[in-house]
């Protein structure tokens, strides 16, 4: 795929992941209005919304047109969720978040705890109705992003990390934390479209296995940008790793270790991708940026 038809693509699907936002979680003056503000302060913070896009591009991916909006919306808030969560004293203890004050400092604790309980709950409400005609397919849906959004993956791989380095520095318990914290959702916004894009089986669990692969270099990248960027160009602050002694790769193999790291996982994403019987040219070129980002 040609840059310009990349960067045009990547724009729609931005945009349609923004317009439904908009129209499928309360608005701000929705009573409660604090808590409804205090959901849409962290909903509207802007960034990549790269879970919904690649749940709307891994539907279109096998089946141009499917509605994976509702999908999609859902994945932005739990992700949203765990980012109000992950930002609370009790846990990073962050006060910015894409630039801006985090939801607790905005608000209060007690109301950001509450924002993103709601946000969670929300997104299972959105997939339920979304596909309420198609109920074996909302029940996979809701299993998938349960499953992920659960103990033994994104909450479990939080919890794995809160002990940072000082409960064992090895690369298994890195693989735990990278499979949860980000690998997980990352792999189910790709599995959950080519769901809705009507993908058999074989190709949902390779699109999985490629989005797995995508996340844990995602969050390698965020790694490596916490060491080598700065915090305007990040919008949050950097070197937080180290303070707050985290283990990841970085810390545990060194910088050119994780590019190498990177560039493998890249590989392997695409390859499974390509092996699909899906179109995955606007998705293969979409893993390689996210590869090489700088922010």
């Amino acid at each position: 795929m040609d840059s310009a038809s990349f960067d045009a693509k990547l724009k729609a699907l931005t945009a349609r992941a923004e317009e439904g936002l908009r129209r499928l979680t309360p608005p701000a003056d929705a009573r409660p209005a604090r808590l409804h503000a205090a959901m849409r302060h962290s909903l509207d913070a802007g960034g990549k919304r790269l879970r919904p896009v690649l749940c709307l591009a891994s539907a279109e991916a096998f089946s141009p047109g499917a509605d994976a909006d509702a999908a999609a919306v859902a994945l932005e808030c739990v992700h949203t969720y765990s980012l109000i969560h992950d930002d609370l004293p009790c846990m990073d203890d962050s006060d910015l978040r894409r630039g801006r004050p985090s939801c607790h400092k905005a608000f209060d604790e007690a109301t950001a705890l509450l924002a993103g309980d709601a946000l969670l709950a929300l997104a299972f409400e959105l997939i339920a109705t979304g596909h309420a005609e198609q109920p074996g397919l909302a029940a996979s849906l809701v299993r998938e992003l349960g499953r992920t959004a659960g103990s033994t993956l994104l909450v479990g791989g939080q919890a794995e990390d809160m002990g940072g380095l000082t409960a064992g520095a090895t690369d298994d318990r890195l693989d735990f934390i990278l499979e949860g914290k980000t690998a997980a959702m990352i792999g189910s916004s790709f599995a959950m479209g080519a769901m809705i894009g009507g993908a058999d089986a074989v190709d949902v669990d390779r699109f999985r296995r490629a989005g797995r692969a995508v996340g844990r270099t995602f969050q390698l990248v965020d790694d490596l940008l916490d060491v080598t960027a700065d915090s305007a160009s990040l919008g949050k602050p950097t070197g937080t790793d180290a303070k707050n002694g985290k283990l990841t790769f970085v810390s545990l193999h060194g910088a050119e270790a994780t590019r190498a790291r990177i560039a493998g996982l890249t590989a392997s994403a695409e390859a499974e991708l390509s092996a699909s019987r899906a179109d995955t040219g606007f998705l293969n070129e979409l893993v390689r940026r996210m590869s090489a980002r700088r922010n």
